[in-house]
């Protein structure tokens, strides 16, 4: 049950880093005019993307620790 429930993690840590990576791409498409003239603008897609990234990475984490199968020790 616990390996169920870390793949259950990874793939939803895969899914959400994917769909928030490229939802960082979009909007660094969409402000490169201005972030040219003001590059401080670039900070917006961390903010949109980065906090679901980090979330994503961590039930990413989480999960292959989980479904990790112990050694035993002899």
């Amino acid at each position: 049950m616990k390996q169920l429930f870390g793949g259950v993690l990874i793939a939803m840590g895969l899914l959400v880093m994917t769909c928030s990576g490229l939802c960082s791409l979009a909007v660094v498409a969409a402000v490169f005019d201005e972030a040219l003239r003001d590059p401080s603008t670039l900070m917006l897609p961390l903010l949109v993307g980065g906090i679901p990234f980090a979330l994503g990475f961590g039930a990413f984490r989480w999960g292959r620790s989980l479904s990790r199968k112990k050694v035993p020790e002899a």
